[in-house]
């Protein structure tokens, strides 16, 4: 299974948690939004009850329409029975709005043989999911009528009334989530988009350098034939120009192997080495083009075997990289090599007199392209792979590297690789 899998697999995973988690959350609300109901219907009972109970207005009117008695009023029983049903309906939802509770209802009044009842005119669709409320009237009407009777109080699916109210909560967690989502699923397509195009960038640069390495083998053929039957004086520059096709073979390589190692595949076939005699012939070469481009150059070596498990080729190229940086960020070359052996690491020190390195640009310079821009520095070519490529040989190596720079004051490279301890 690929990382890309593992990542779908694991905010696939997450987002359902989260939904679970939400789900779980709004149960928890859902109850106490039903407790908090109960109370308050339990509330609005005791007050209703209570006011039926005495002997008032509407008190008097229900328990007329109730006996459907209309001696006392000029109109017929059915037009009391329908101002008992309009007074008793408003008397109650005042009551229950009292007590927060703004929600549909219906209700009926009824006794135990339902010789009695009246029945609000807002009666719910039978089949529907209600929920009822029974509140046992006392006082007055009962003993009116001498019967038991019941004011019942009807509710249509409180769940949804119940959302409603929690709208406050569900709605924004709604957008959370598919603010998350969203934010997660662009930036996964982002980085992927931009893998994908890295990955066609390495591709065509990994093509280009490949076809590099045609014309730079003739000019070295050309170069080695040039050399074969140049004059003495001519030698030297000869030797010159075969040792930069060398270098820039070897920065052809460079790239290759930083692409080879970016896709995952071995590039570094480490071996036991003592490296002293590759960095002698190594500080020897650069001492010689060094004489030719009026540099300063002095290394000190101490005696020993400096035996480490490297690949000689890399490790050398990075130690020349950092040695041709030092060359090229300073304007009056001058600098030192001093290679020694301390607490079972190779110490390898290289100090310059040049522009130096920002605060800034320090943390950076080991990430590939980038290249320090400060002051006039942006003066000097390259590509920024130079130090990405000493980092990732370093690390193979499981060897460090530090950098000690400031601005106009030079620099100095502390670069430790642990000895071999079998």
């Amino acid at each position: 299974m690929n990382k890309r899998s593992i990542y779908i697999i694991i905010f696939i995973v997450s987002v359902a948690g989260l939904a679970i988690v939400q789900y779980k959350y709004l149960q928890i609300g859902l109850n106490l939004a039903r407790v908090q109901f109960s109370r308050n219907i339990g509330d609005a009972g005791e007050a209703i009850k209570n006011d039926l109970s005495t002997t008032n207005q509407l008190t008097f009117l229900v328990g007329t329409a109730l006996q459907r008695d209309s001696t006392h009023f000029r109109i017929g029983i059915d037009s009391v029975q329908d101002a008992s049903r309009y007074f008793l309906n408003d008397y109650i939802t005042e009551k229950l709005v009292d007590r927060g509770i703004e929600t549909k209802f219906s209700y009926e009044l009824y006794s135990k043989d339902t010789t009695y009842y009246l029945r609000s005119f807002n009666e719910f669709e039978t089949g529907g999911k209600t929920d009822t409320f029974p509140i046992v009237l006392q006082g007055y009407l009962p003993e009116l009528l001498g019967e038991r009777l019941i004011l019942e109080l009807k509710f249509p699916d409180l769940n949804s009334y119940f959302l409603f109210q929690l709208n406050g909560l569900i709605l924004p967690s709604l957008l959370f989530l598919g603010g998350i989502v969203a934010v997660v699923i662009w930036v996964l397509r982002t980085y992927y988009w931009q893998r994908n195009l890295i990955t066609h960038t390495n591709e065509f640069i990994n093509n280009l350098t490949h076809e590099l390495k045609t014309p730079v083998f003739s000019i070295g053929l050309a170069g080695k034939l040039l050399d074969e039957k140049a004059r003495e004086d001519q030698k030297p520059i000869v030797k010159i120009i075969r040792q930069q096709v060398g270098r820039l073979s070897e920065h052809i390589d460079r790239v290759l192997d930083l692409a080879r190692l970016e896709s995952g595949r071995k590039v570094f076939d480490l071996a036991l080495v003592d490296f002293r005699p590759p960095l002698q012939r190594l500080c020897e070469n650069f001492s010689t083009l060094g004489a030719l481009e009026e540099v300063q150059f002095g290394y000190e070596l101490q005696e020993g075997v400096y035996e480490i498990k490297a690949e000689v080729f890399h490790l050398e190229n990075a130690i020349n990289n950092l040695l041709d940086n030092a060359r090229k960020y300073s304007d009056t070359p001058v600098i030192n090599l001093k290679a020694s052996l301390e607490d079972q690491h190779l110490l390898i020190e290289i100090a310059d007199n040049g522009r130096g390195i920002g605060e800034q640009d320090k943390k950076r310079i080991f990430q590939k392209y980038y290249r320090v821009t400060e002051g006039d520095l942006h003066k000097v070519g390259g590509y920024g792979l130079g130090l990405s490529y000493v980092k990732n040989v370093l690390d193979a190596i499981k060897g460090t590297i530090r950098i000690d720079s400031k601005l106009n004051q030079g620099t100095r490279v502390r670069v430790q690789i642990p000895l071999n301890h079998a």
